[in-house]
Parts: structure tokens; C-alpha cells; sequence
């Protein structure tokens, strides 16, 4: 076999890995991130048969909000002090829409804000994503792409709340 041909043969090996190696990487930075929003995305999503009521906040302390529960969904029981995370933009004395998570006192806001808060970890993944696919993959538009949709989605969410 002539020395150019084993070359060449070695350069699309080493491409071939690069590709397998980034993409694998590209696609887990992905995965993480639906992992890390489907716990609290979950939630707001899928409230059939879920405890639903509105929070009054009536105390943040460090990096979570307490505050009194009132059912609105039937089956649901009135609590005196539900916990949210302060991390949600949430004001002393303000109501808002929750969902209490299941065999627990903590509540998870929904509507709009709620969802698109849930899903920020998601949105993070995929700028992180589009660096490797750039990078890595050497795949401008898809990683332009991906990056748009991870920033539109966090920039949402912050609007959002």
C-alpha cells in the first residue's frame, strides 16, 4: 500500500473519531440538560391530577419563599406553609398560581413564567451544546442554531418572571 494512501486513511480515522467523540459529547450536554428541567418541568407540564392552588408569599429567607396554600384543583387541601424556591423572581405579599409536588410542601409556580423557568436548564445546554457542535463538529449553522434557541429560551424565562 503506497504511504499517501495509509495517510489518508489515518486522517479520515482521526476525522471520523473527532466527529464520534464531539457529537457524543454534543448530544449528553443535551441529555443533561432535559434531565436536569424534566424534574421540575414535570410539574408544570403534566398537572392532571395534581394538587393546583395559588401561594401567598409571606416570608424569603435565604434561597426560598414560604407562604400560606389555597386549593383551587378538587382533591386539593388547604396548607399553611408551602415552600418555593426564591430563585423564581417571586415578591413578599404577591400571589401566584402553583403546583404542589407530590408526598411534599413544595410548590412549583406555573403558567407561562413557571414553564419557561423550568426549562432554563435546558436553554443553558444548548449554548454550551453549540460550542461544541462549532467547535468541535465545525458546524456553524447548526450551532448558531442551537445556541439561538438556548439563548432565546433563558432570555424568555427571564422576561417571563
Amino acid at each position: 500500500m503506497p504511504a499517501h494512501a495509509s495517510r489518508r486513511n489515518a486522517s479520515v480515522a482521526l476525522r471520523f473519531g473527532r466527529l464520534a467523540a464531539m457529537g457524543t459529547v454534543a448530544v449528553l450536554i443535551l441529555i443533561a440538560g432535559v434531565w436536569a428541567s424534566w424534574g421540575t418541568a414535570q410539574h408544570v407540564m403534566l398537572t392532571k391530577g395534581r394538587e393546583r392552588g395559588t401561594m401567598t408569599v409571606t416570608r424569603c429567607a435565604e434561597d426560598r419563599c414560604t407562604g400560606p396554600y389555597r386549593p383551587v384543583s378538587a382533591g386539593s387541601t388547604a396548607r399553611d406553609l408551602v415552600v418555593l424556591d426564591s430563585e423564581v423572581a417571586v415578591e413578599k405579599g404577591r400571589t401566584y398560581t402553583v403546583v404542589v409536588k407530590p408526598g411534599s410542601d413544595d410548590v412549583v409556580r406555573t403558567g407561562t413564567g413557571g414553564l419557561l423557568y423550568a426549562w432554563v436548564p435546558l436553554g443553558g445546554a444548548l449554548m454550551l451544546a453549540s460550542m461544541v457542535v462549532a467547535g468541535g463538529l465545525r458546524l456553524s449553522r447548526p450551532a448558531w442554531v442551537l445556541g439561538g434557541a438556548g439563548l432565546t429560551l433563558v432570555t424568555a424565562a427571564f422576561l417571563a418572571l
